[in-house]
């Protein structure tokens, strides 16, 4: 059997808290009309009965704004059995609304039940969403930040009523008590209505005037308080990653609060690029080592280790430009686990620069010493040509003197012979 604190008036009628006189009025003639002992069979009278005084009990308190708010505040259990303000046993109000849903003690009536008209889901401030700037240092060994956070919290002073102890709220007459309005938006070529927090009330549906407002938070409900926040940043983490801080969003009166969400967004570095756990890097190697070899630090790794090349791992290999010495488990960390992805080095050779000014001798040497070229390509006729060293693929295309297609019509531009009429 329902308690009077489980009674609601507003599933009685089928209607939101927020429902207007009017909407309670037209919801009464309904459901009186649906539940009217005289358009019953004899069978379903009394059950009918039962219903029907239900709604009226419904309708008499809820159409009285008086009743409404002291309804709003206090429940059931402010109201004696004549469906007045003061204390005392109703009738058998319980009873009634029992019968009236079939015993259903616990569930709130049928707006209660799961799916049903009304059913109530817990209210939540909205969550704080904001980007997170990591360097790739941090995502390959993980990182503890502490950081000051400033956010709004219910006043301490008023508990978030946002007026002095005995003051009493003023409905809003801007939205009529609703908190929100509702506004026309532009939607490409159209207008979509949209609703939003009411200016007057900031969204609350009541304020409180100058001299009733709380002294602490002047009528916001809330103040600012700054808090230490913590977050770890695991090994491994990636972009898009999301680090959750929950209930540290800012607080709301009646609301739980929201979580604050940060974005993990990755750093350019300078050195290694990042692919899924793979990482590579560009490693400089001289034309004499791509050639006779060596053993040295290429790379400083994210971690600061220095990771050392031994090469030629067989006698006679060289290296050649955009060669990709893969490194195994070199790479990022694999979250939730041990294992690494992989370290892709490509080489770039360093060719001498102008500086490099070799003896006839040595380059003789060096003929010997390296491949010699493919044989000469065999042509009619030989033209030796003057050429520019520094030349660039930015100027090809460039020649075009007519501004256009060189291929003219050679009678463009004169007048085509007309036929005579015979």
């Amino acid at each position: 059997m329902l308690s009077k604190a489980d009674v609601d008036l507003y599933e009685v009628l089928g209607i939101d808290k927020s429902a207007s006189k009017d909407d309670v009025r037209k919801a009464y003639r309904k459901a009186a009309l649906a539940n009217h002992p005289d358009k019953v069979p004899e069978a379903e009278r009394e059950e009918a009965e039962v219903r029907f005084k239900a709604v009226q009990e419904a309708y008499d308190i809820l159409y009285d704004e008086e009743k409404r708010e002291i309804y709003d505040t206090h429940g059931m259990g402010a109201f004696n059995g004549s469906g007045e303000p003061g204390m005392g046993a109703g009738p058998d109000l319980d009873d009634i609304l029992a019968q009236m849903f079939g015993g259903m003690g616990g569930m709130g009536g049928m707006g209660g039940m799961p799916g049903g008209p009304h059913a109530r889901k817990p209210r939540k401030s909205p969550d704080e969403e904001q980007k997170y700037e990591v360097r790739l240092e941090d995502l390959y060994k993980g990182k503890t930040v502490k950081f000051a956070s400033t956010k709004n919290v219910i006043c301490s002073h008023c508990q978030g009523k946002g007026g002095k102890e005995r003051a009493t709220a003023r409905k809003c007459s801007t939205c009529d008590g609703e908190g929100y309005k509702q506004i026309l938006r532009p939607m490409g070529q159209f207008l979509s209505p949209a609703m939003v927090p009411c200016p007057t009330c900031n969204g609350a549906g009541d304020y409180f005037v100058d001299k009733d407002k709380c002294k602490k938070c002047k009528g916001k409900k809330t103040t600012e308080a700054k808090k230490m926040l913590e977050i770890y940043i695991p090994r491994g983490a990636r972009e898009g990653d999301k680090i959750i801080l929950e209930g540290e969003a800012d607080q709301v009166p009646g609301q739980e609060p929201g979580d604050i969400v940060f974005h993990i967004v990755e750093e350019e570095h300078e050195t290694f690029r990042r692919a899924a756990a793979d990482l590579t890097a560009t490693i400089d190697v001289t034309l004499a080592e791509a050639l006779t070899g060596f053993s040295r630090v290429v790379v400083k790794h994210l971690d600061g280790r220095g990771i050392e090349i031994q090469h030629p791992k067989t006698p006679g290999e060289v290296l050649y430009p955009g060669q990709v010495l893969k490194v195994p488990g070199e790479g990022m960390p694999i979250k939730r686990s041990d294992a690494r992805g992989d370290l892709y080095l490509v080489v770039n050779i360093k060719f001498p620069d102008g500086q490099w000014k070799p003896s006839p001798a040595v380059l003789e040497q060096l003929k010997e010493l390296l491949p010699k070229p493919e044989p000469p390509i065999q042509a009619d006729t030989v033209d030796e040509v003057e050429f520019d060293p520094k030349g660039n693929l930015d100027d090809f295309g460039a020649h075009d003197p007519e501004g256009g297609s060189a291929w003219e019509d050679d009678d463009e531009g004169e007048t085509t012979a007309q036929c005579a009429t015979q």
